[in-house]
Protein backbone atom coordinates (compact mmCIF):
# COMPACT_ATOMS: atom_id res chain seq x y z
CA UNK A 1 0.00 0.00 0.00
CA UNK A 2 1.53 3.56 -0.79
CA UNK A 3 2.24 5.82 2.13
CA UNK A 4 0.07 8.55 3.01
CA UNK A 5 1.87 11.65 2.16
CA UNK A 6 0.11 15.55 2.64
CA UNK A 7 1.30 18.59 2.17
CA UNK A 8 0.50 21.86 4.11
CA UNK A 9 1.39 24.80 1.30
CA UNK A 10 1.51 28.40 3.11
CA UNK A 11 2.18 31.78 1.33
CA UNK A 12 4.62 33.66 3.57
CA UNK A 13 2.83 37.16 2.75
CA UNK A 14 1.51 37.21 6.48
CA UNK A 15 1.12 35.23 9.47
CA UNK A 16 -1.11 31.43 9.76
CA UNK A 17 -4.53 32.81 11.60
CA UNK A 18 -7.34 30.46 13.12
CA UNK A 19 -8.55 30.39 8.76
CA UNK A 20 -5.59 28.71 7.80
CA UNK A 21 -4.52 27.18 10.40
CA UNK A 22 -7.47 24.51 9.89
CA UNK A 23 -5.27 23.13 6.66
CA UNK A 24 -2.65 22.70 8.28
CA UNK A 25 -4.69 20.49 11.70
CA UNK A 26 -6.55 18.17 8.89
CA UNK A 27 -3.64 17.20 7.07
CA UNK A 28 -1.43 16.84 9.65
CA UNK A 29 -3.83 14.66 12.10
CA UNK A 30 -4.74 12.66 8.50
CA UNK A 31 -1.16 11.70 8.46
CA UNK A 32 -0.35 11.01 11.88
CA UNK A 33 -3.24 8.56 12.12
CA UNK A 34 -2.13 6.72 8.93
CA UNK A 35 1.44 6.76 9.51
CA UNK A 36 2.46 9.12 6.68
CA UNK A 37 4.25 12.20 5.75
CA UNK A 38 3.93 16.12 6.24
CA UNK A 39 5.31 18.01 4.03
CA UNK A 40 5.60 21.85 4.65
CA UNK A 41 5.92 23.32 1.15
CA UNK A 42 6.63 27.12 1.23
CA UNK A 43 4.25 28.81 -2.09
CA UNK A 44 6.62 32.15 -2.95
CA UNK A 45 6.73 32.40 -6.30
CA UNK A 46 5.63 36.05 -5.33
CA UNK A 47 9.22 37.00 -4.25
CA UNK A 48 7.79 41.06 -3.64
CA UNK A 49 5.39 39.72 -1.41
CA UNK A 50 7.25 37.18 0.19
CA UNK A 51 9.12 37.60 2.72
CA UNK A 52 11.61 35.61 5.17
CA UNK A 53 9.78 37.08 8.23
CA UNK A 54 6.65 35.09 7.77
CA UNK A 55 8.55 31.98 7.32
CA UNK A 56 9.92 32.10 10.17
CA UNK A 57 6.88 32.93 11.92
CA UNK A 58 4.95 30.06 9.93
CA UNK A 59 7.63 27.51 11.47
CA UNK A 60 7.36 29.25 14.56
CA UNK A 61 3.47 29.19 15.05
CA UNK A 62 3.46 25.34 13.75
CA UNK A 63 5.81 24.18 15.99
CA UNK A 64 3.84 25.93 18.82
CA UNK A 65 0.69 24.26 18.01
CA UNK A 66 3.35 20.88 18.25
CA UNK A 67 3.38 20.06 14.77
CA UNK A 68 6.27 18.78 13.02
CA UNK A 69 7.06 18.09 9.56
CA UNK A 70 9.50 15.44 7.63
CA UNK A 71 10.14 17.55 4.52
CA UNK A 72 10.28 20.75 3.38
CA UNK A 73 11.14 23.14 0.37
CA UNK A 74 10.62 26.12 -1.24
CA UNK A 75 9.02 27.21 -4.62
CA UNK A 76 11.16 30.04 -5.18
CA UNK A 77 13.77 27.26 -5.86
CA UNK A 78 12.35 25.27 -8.08
CA UNK A 79 11.90 27.67 -11.22
CA UNK A 80 13.99 25.42 -13.48
CA UNK A 81 12.01 22.37 -11.94
CA UNK A 82 8.77 24.57 -13.16
CA UNK A 83 10.30 25.57 -16.68
CA UNK A 84 11.43 22.49 -17.58
CA UNK A 85 7.77 20.71 -16.49
CA UNK A 86 6.14 23.66 -18.96
CA UNK A 87 8.50 22.48 -21.73
CA UNK A 88 7.11 19.18 -21.62
CA UNK A 89 3.40 20.15 -21.41
CA UNK A 90 4.66 22.34 -24.74
CA UNK A 91 5.85 19.86 -27.02
CA UNK A 92 2.55 17.66 -25.75
CA UNK A 93 0.46 20.24 -27.49
CA UNK A 94 -0.98 20.78 -23.95
CA UNK A 95 0.62 24.09 -22.83
CA UNK A 96 0.09 27.29 -26.08
CA UNK A 97 0.76 30.38 -26.09
CA UNK A 98 -2.08 33.61 -26.12
CA UNK A 99 -1.19 36.90 -26.86
CA UNK A 100 -4.89 38.79 -26.03
CA UNK A 101 -4.67 42.08 -23.32
CA UNK A 102 -6.49 41.58 -20.57
CA UNK A 103 -8.57 44.77 -21.91
CA UNK A 104 -9.10 42.18 -25.24
CA UNK A 105 -10.20 39.40 -22.97
CA UNK A 106 -12.77 41.82 -20.80
CA UNK A 107 -14.61 43.05 -24.18
CA UNK A 108 -14.79 39.65 -25.46
CA UNK A 109 -15.92 38.02 -21.88
CA UNK A 110 -18.69 41.06 -22.59
CA UNK A 111 -20.08 40.53 -25.72
CA UNK A 112 -20.31 36.80 -24.81
CA UNK A 113 -22.40 37.32 -21.75
CA UNK A 114 -24.46 39.79 -23.95
CA UNK A 115 -25.05 36.49 -26.26
CA UNK A 116 -26.31 34.71 -23.45
CA UNK A 117 -23.33 32.42 -23.79
CA UNK A 118 -20.71 31.43 -20.70
CA UNK A 119 -17.90 33.27 -20.37
CA UNK A 120 -15.46 30.78 -21.70
CA UNK A 121 -12.30 31.55 -23.45
CA UNK A 122 -13.38 30.52 -27.29
CA UNK A 123 -9.27 29.50 -27.86
CA UNK A 124 -8.58 32.19 -30.66
CA UNK A 125 -5.37 31.58 -29.84
CA UNK A 126 -5.06 28.35 -31.20
CA UNK A 127 -5.90 28.87 -34.34
CA UNK A 128 -3.27 31.95 -34.72
CA UNK A 129 -0.65 30.61 -38.12
CA UNK A 130 2.94 30.95 -37.46
CA UNK A 131 3.16 34.08 -38.90
CA UNK A 132 0.10 35.80 -36.90
CA UNK A 133 2.10 34.67 -33.85
CA UNK A 134 5.30 36.63 -35.49
CA UNK A 135 3.69 39.84 -36.31
CA UNK A 136 2.05 39.78 -32.66
CA UNK A 137 5.48 39.45 -31.36
CA UNK A 138 7.27 41.95 -33.49
CA UNK A 139 4.35 44.73 -32.02
CA UNK A 140 5.96 43.82 -28.86
CA UNK A 141 3.57 41.22 -27.60
CA UNK A 142 4.13 38.34 -24.98
CA UNK A 143 2.58 35.12 -24.51
CA UNK A 144 1.08 33.97 -21.55
CA UNK A 145 0.49 30.36 -21.60
CA UNK A 146 -2.92 28.41 -21.50
CA UNK A 147 -3.68 24.88 -20.99
CA UNK A 148 -5.31 23.19 -23.48
CA UNK A 149 -8.34 21.44 -21.41
CA UNK A 150 -10.10 18.46 -22.74
CA UNK A 151 -13.47 19.03 -22.79
CA UNK A 152 -15.01 16.68 -21.07
CA UNK A 153 -16.89 15.75 -17.63
CA UNK A 154 -14.52 14.95 -15.10
CA UNK A 155 -15.14 13.20 -12.11
CA UNK A 156 -13.68 12.15 -8.76
CA UNK A 157 -14.87 10.63 -5.62
CA UNK A 158 -14.39 13.73 -2.72
CA UNK A 159 -13.43 12.01 0.33
CA UNK A 160 -15.36 14.53 2.32
CA UNK A 161 -17.89 15.90 -0.43
CA UNK A 162 -18.81 12.23 -2.32
CA UNK A 163 -18.50 11.98 -5.76
CA UNK A 164 -18.02 15.48 -7.73
CA UNK A 165 -18.06 16.07 -11.39
CA UNK A 166 -17.00 18.83 -13.47
CA UNK A 167 -17.66 19.63 -17.28
CA UNK A 168 -13.86 20.79 -17.99
CA UNK A 169 -16.09 22.27 -21.71
CA UNK A 170 -17.44 25.08 -19.52
CA UNK A 171 -14.12 25.87 -17.98
CA UNK A 172 -11.55 28.13 -19.51
CA UNK A 173 -8.67 27.28 -20.66
CA UNK A 174 -6.36 28.29 -17.67
CA UNK A 175 -3.42 30.35 -17.90
CA UNK A 176 -0.32 28.20 -16.55
CA UNK A 177 2.46 31.02 -17.28
CA UNK A 178 2.04 34.68 -17.15
CA UNK A 179 3.33 37.13 -20.33
CA UNK A 180 6.65 37.43 -17.63
CA UNK A 181 7.38 33.77 -17.64
CA UNK A 182 6.44 33.56 -14.22
CA UNK A 183 4.32 30.29 -13.25
CA UNK A 184 0.76 30.23 -11.65
CA UNK A 185 -0.22 28.45 -8.31
CA UNK A 186 -2.29 26.06 -10.38
CA UNK A 187 0.87 24.96 -12.22
CA UNK A 188 3.57 25.07 -9.46
CA UNK A 189 1.04 23.38 -6.96
CA UNK A 190 0.16 20.68 -8.68
CA UNK A 191 3.84 20.56 -10.41
CA UNK A 192 5.59 19.92 -7.19
CA UNK A 193 2.14 17.52 -6.05
CA UNK A 194 3.18 15.23 -8.69
CA UNK A 195 6.82 15.13 -8.31
CA UNK A 196 6.92 14.84 -4.63
CA UNK A 197 4.34 12.28 -4.60
CA UNK A 198 1.72 13.68 -2.87
CA UNK A 199 -1.20 11.21 -2.13
CA UNK A 200 -3.73 13.65 -0.74
CA UNK A 201 -4.89 16.89 -1.20
CA UNK A 202 -7.24 18.33 1.65
CA UNK A 203 -8.11 21.80 1.70
CA UNK A 204 -10.65 23.90 1.85
CA UNK A 205 -14.25 24.22 -0.04
CA UNK A 206 -13.04 26.94 -2.16
CA UNK A 207 -11.12 24.80 -4.32
CA UNK A 208 -13.52 22.58 -5.67
CA UNK A 209 -13.78 24.54 -9.10
CA UNK A 210 -10.21 24.09 -9.35
CA UNK A 211 -10.38 20.34 -9.36
CA UNK A 212 -11.27 19.76 -12.94
CA UNK A 213 -8.05 21.26 -13.96
CA UNK A 214 -5.84 20.13 -11.51
CA UNK A 215 -6.81 16.47 -12.06
CA UNK A 216 -6.45 16.94 -16.09
CA UNK A 217 -3.35 18.76 -15.44
CA UNK A 218 -2.20 15.32 -13.00
CA UNK A 219 -2.71 13.41 -16.08
CA UNK A 220 -1.13 15.64 -18.72
CA UNK A 221 2.03 14.92 -16.32
CA UNK A 222 1.41 11.12 -16.28
CA UNK A 223 1.03 11.12 -12.54
CA UNK A 224 -1.38 10.04 -9.96
CA UNK A 225 -4.13 11.56 -9.57
CA UNK A 226 -4.34 12.04 -5.62
CA UNK A 227 -7.40 11.82 -3.97
CA UNK A 228 -9.26 14.93 -2.98
CA UNK A 229 -11.31 16.40 0.00
CA UNK A 230 -12.49 19.81 0.36
CA UNK A 231 -13.16 20.79 3.49
CA UNK A 232 -16.19 23.29 4.87
CA UNK A 233 -14.86 26.86 5.49
CA UNK A 234 -15.09 29.11 8.47
CA UNK A 235 -17.65 31.61 9.48
CA UNK A 236 -18.66 34.03 12.60
CA UNK A 237 -20.39 32.29 15.64
CA UNK A 238 -23.71 34.62 14.00
CA UNK A 239 -22.87 33.69 10.28
CA UNK A 240 -20.99 36.87 9.26
CA UNK A 241 -17.70 36.18 6.94
CA UNK A 242 -14.60 35.81 8.85
CA UNK A 243 -12.99 38.03 6.52
CA UNK A 244 -12.49 41.10 8.09
CA UNK A 245 -11.93 39.98 11.63
CA UNK A 246 -9.14 37.27 10.24
CA UNK A 247 -6.22 39.17 11.54
CA UNK A 248 -7.18 39.26 15.13
CA UNK A 249 -7.31 35.51 14.94
CA UNK A 250 -3.67 35.02 14.51
CA UNK A 251 -1.88 32.11 15.83
CA UNK A 252 0.19 34.50 16.78
CA UNK A 253 -2.81 36.66 18.85
CA UNK A 254 -4.48 33.30 20.09
CA UNK A 255 -0.71 32.56 21.67
CA UNK A 256 -0.31 35.69 23.47
CA UNK A 257 -4.29 36.04 24.47
CA UNK A 258 -3.17 32.97 26.66
CA UNK A 259 -4.64 30.05 25.03
CA UNK A 260 -3.36 26.26 25.01
CA UNK A 261 -1.65 25.18 21.97
CA UNK A 262 -3.90 22.10 22.33
CA UNK A 263 -6.61 23.57 23.28
CA UNK A 264 -6.23 25.98 19.20
CA UNK A 265 -5.68 22.42 17.40
CA UNK A 266 -9.16 20.46 19.29
CA UNK A 267 -10.66 23.19 18.22
CA UNK A 268 -9.34 23.73 14.40
CA UNK A 269 -10.33 20.07 14.19
CA UNK A 270 -13.29 19.54 15.61
CA UNK A 271 -15.49 22.13 15.04
CA UNK A 272 -17.77 22.19 11.87
CA UNK A 273 -18.10 18.30 12.89
CA UNK A 274 -19.88 15.50 14.10
CA UNK A 275 -17.15 14.90 17.08
CA UNK A 276 -18.60 16.68 20.35
CA UNK A 277 -15.68 19.19 21.26
CA UNK A 278 -13.70 18.07 24.44
CA UNK A 279 -10.68 19.30 25.34
CA UNK A 280 -8.19 15.89 24.04
CA UNK A 281 -5.41 14.84 26.33
CA UNK A 282 -2.56 14.93 23.65
CA UNK A 283 -2.21 15.33 19.98
CA UNK A 284 -2.18 11.52 19.40
CA UNK A 285 -5.87 11.13 21.33
CA UNK A 286 -7.37 14.10 19.19
CA UNK A 287 -5.27 12.46 15.51
CA UNK A 288 -7.25 9.06 16.70
CA UNK A 289 -10.67 11.31 16.82
CA UNK A 290 -9.75 12.89 13.38
CA UNK A 291 -12.23 11.30 10.75
CA UNK A 292 -12.30 13.10 6.94
CA UNK A 293 -16.28 11.20 7.02
CA UNK A 294 -17.15 13.48 9.92
CA UNK A 295 -16.80 17.23 8.67
CA UNK A 296 -20.09 18.58 7.76
CA UNK A 297 -20.92 20.23 4.96
CA UNK A 298 -22.10 23.13 6.45
CA UNK A 299 -19.92 25.99 7.50
CA UNK A 300 -18.25 25.98 10.47
CA UNK A 301 -18.89 28.63 13.05
CA UNK A 302 -16.00 29.92 14.69
CA UNK A 303 -16.81 30.90 18.47
CA UNK A 304 -14.23 32.81 20.42
CA UNK A 305 -16.55 32.04 23.32
CA UNK A 306 -16.25 28.60 22.49
CA UNK A 307 -12.68 28.37 22.57
CA UNK A 308 -12.32 29.88 25.57
CA UNK A 309 -14.57 27.42 27.47
CA UNK A 310 -12.46 24.38 25.67
CA UNK A 311 -9.10 26.01 26.91
CA UNK A 312 -10.78 26.36 30.38
CA UNK A 313 -11.78 23.14 30.45
CA UNK A 314 -8.42 21.56 28.98
CA UNK A 315 -6.80 23.56 32.56
CA UNK A 316 -9.05 21.93 34.46
CA UNK A 317 -8.29 18.29 33.62
CA UNK A 318 -4.18 18.87 33.41
CA UNK A 319 -2.17 17.20 35.79
CA UNK A 320 0.53 18.81 37.63
CA UNK A 321 3.09 16.58 35.91
CA UNK A 322 2.27 17.94 32.96
CA UNK A 323 2.64 21.52 34.25
CA UNK A 324 5.20 21.67 36.70
CA UNK A 325 7.88 23.15 35.00
CA UNK A 326 5.71 26.37 34.03
CA UNK A 327 5.14 26.53 36.78
CA UNK A 328 8.02 26.58 37.88
CA UNK A 329 9.35 28.70 35.49
CA UNK A 330 7.09 31.46 36.93
CA UNK A 331 8.74 31.26 40.33
CA UNK A 332 5.49 29.36 41.99
CA UNK A 333 6.59 26.70 44.05
CA UNK A 334 3.24 25.82 45.47
CA UNK A 335 3.67 22.05 43.78
CA UNK A 336 0.86 19.42 43.44
CA UNK A 337 -1.23 20.82 46.11
CA UNK A 338 -0.85 24.19 44.50
CA UNK A 339 -2.16 23.33 41.02
CA UNK A 340 -4.52 20.73 42.23
CA UNK A 341 -6.56 23.65 44.34
CA UNK A 342 -6.58 26.16 41.52
CA UNK A 343 -6.73 24.84 38.15
CA UNK A 344 -10.65 24.97 38.09
CA UNK A 345 -10.49 28.23 38.51
CA UNK A 346 -8.36 29.34 35.04
CA UNK A 347 -9.06 30.39 32.20
CA UNK A 348 -5.47 30.86 30.68
CA UNK A 349 -3.06 29.70 32.30
CA UNK A 350 -1.54 32.83 33.15
CA UNK A 351 -3.96 32.94 36.02
CA UNK A 352 -2.11 30.68 38.35
CA UNK A 353 0.10 34.66 38.98
CA UNK A 354 -3.46 35.36 41.01
CA UNK A 355 -3.84 32.57 42.48
CA UNK A 356 -0.36 32.60 43.92
CA UNK A 357 -0.69 35.80 45.20
CA UNK A 358 -3.65 34.96 46.72
CA UNK A 359 -2.39 31.85 48.62
CA UNK A 360 1.31 33.93 49.42
CA UNK A 361 0.66 37.44 49.76
CA UNK A 362 0.76 40.18 50.37
CA UNK A 363 -2.87 40.96 49.33
CA UNK A 364 -5.80 43.19 50.64
CA UNK A 365 -8.22 41.73 52.82
CA UNK A 366 -11.83 43.15 52.39
CA UNK A 367 -13.46 43.20 55.87
CA UNK A 368 -17.28 43.02 55.13
CA UNK A 369 -18.21 41.61 58.47
CA UNK A 370 -15.58 42.88 61.28
CA UNK A 371 -17.32 41.58 64.37
CA UNK A 372 -17.30 37.80 62.78
CA UNK A 373 -13.73 37.87 61.53
CA UNK A 374 -13.02 39.08 65.26
CA UNK A 375 -14.36 35.79 66.18
CA UNK A 376 -12.85 34.04 63.32
CA UNK A 377 -9.35 35.15 64.39
CA UNK A 378 -9.67 34.20 67.69
CA UNK A 379 -10.84 30.50 66.78
CA UNK A 380 -8.43 29.50 64.24
CA UNK A 381 -6.70 26.09 64.92
CA UNK A 382 -3.42 25.49 65.23
CA UNK A 383 -1.30 24.34 62.62
CA UNK A 384 -0.68 21.49 60.99
CA UNK A 385 -3.76 22.50 58.81
CA UNK A 386 -4.98 20.11 55.88
CA UNK A 387 -8.26 19.80 54.08
CA UNK A 388 -10.44 19.05 57.08
CA UNK A 389 -9.11 22.23 58.74
CA UNK A 390 -11.66 24.33 56.79
CA UNK A 391 -14.72 22.95 58.08
CA UNK A 392 -13.78 22.31 61.64
CA UNK A 393 -13.14 26.14 61.72
CA UNK A 394 -15.87 27.65 60.21
CA UNK A 395 -17.81 24.93 62.11
CA UNK A 396 -16.79 26.36 65.60
CA UNK A 397 -17.52 29.94 63.66
CA UNK A 398 -21.01 29.27 63.07
CA UNK A 399 -21.32 27.84 66.86
CA UNK A 400 -19.94 30.54 68.32
CA UNK A 401 -21.45 33.32 66.32
CA UNK A 402 -25.03 31.53 64.78
CA UNK A 403 -24.00 33.16 61.21
CA UNK A 404 -24.48 30.32 58.09
CA UNK A 405 -24.46 29.79 54.85
CA UNK A 406 -23.09 33.41 52.97
CA UNK A 407 -23.77 34.99 56.23
CA UNK A 408 -20.47 32.79 57.37
CA UNK A 409 -18.78 32.42 54.42
CA UNK A 410 -18.46 35.57 52.29
CA UNK A 411 -17.20 37.29 54.35
CA UNK A 412 -14.14 34.78 55.78
CA UNK A 413 -13.16 34.42 51.74
CA UNK A 414 -13.52 38.44 51.63
CA UNK A 415 -11.06 38.52 54.54
CA UNK A 416 -8.34 35.88 53.10
CA UNK A 417 -8.68 36.04 49.81
CA UNK A 418 -9.89 39.86 48.83
CA UNK A 419 -11.79 38.68 46.11
CA UNK A 420 -15.86 37.79 45.87
CA UNK A 421 -14.75 33.84 44.27
CA UNK A 422 -12.35 31.36 43.73
CA UNK A 423 -10.84 28.24 44.66
CA UNK A 424 -12.63 26.26 47.69
CA UNK A 425 -11.17 27.26 50.64
CA UNK A 426 -10.78 23.87 52.02
CA UNK A 427 -7.84 24.10 49.38
CA UNK A 428 -6.95 26.90 49.13
CA UNK A 429 -6.95 27.82 53.23
CA UNK A 430 -3.57 25.23 53.94
CA UNK A 431 -1.58 26.81 51.91
CA UNK A 432 -2.13 30.33 53.02
CA UNK A 433 -1.19 29.03 56.32
CA UNK A 434 -2.09 29.99 59.82
CA UNK A 435 0.80 32.90 60.03
CA UNK A 436 -0.76 34.79 56.32
CA UNK A 437 -4.13 34.22 57.42
CA UNK A 438 -4.28 35.39 61.23
CA UNK A 439 -2.36 38.58 59.40
CA UNK A 440 -5.25 39.11 56.79
CA UNK A 441 -8.19 38.74 59.94
CA UNK A 442 -6.18 40.98 62.04
CA UNK A 443 -6.67 43.67 59.28
CA UNK A 444 -10.56 43.24 60.33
Amino acid sequence: MTQVKVRFAPSPTGRLHIGNIRSAVFNWLFARAAGGVFVLRFDDTDLERSKEEYVDGIREDLRWLGLSWDEEFRQSERFAFYAETAEKLKQAGRLYPAYETAAELERRRKLQMARGKPPVYDRAALNLTDAERAQLEAAGRRPHWRFKLDQRPTAWDDLIRGPQEIDAGTISDPVLIREDGTPLYTFTSVADDADTGVTHIIRGEDHVTNTAVQIQLFEALGAAVPRFAHNNLLIGAQGEALSKRIGSLSIAGLREDGFEPLAVMTHAALIGTSEALHPQESLDALASLFDLAKISRAPARFDPAELAGLNAKLLHATPYEAVAERLAARGIDGGEAFWLAVRANLEVFADVDLWWRVANGPITPAIEDAALVEKALALLPPEPWDQTTWKSWTDAVKQATGAKGRALFHPLRLALTGLERGPELKDLLPLIGRREASARLSQG
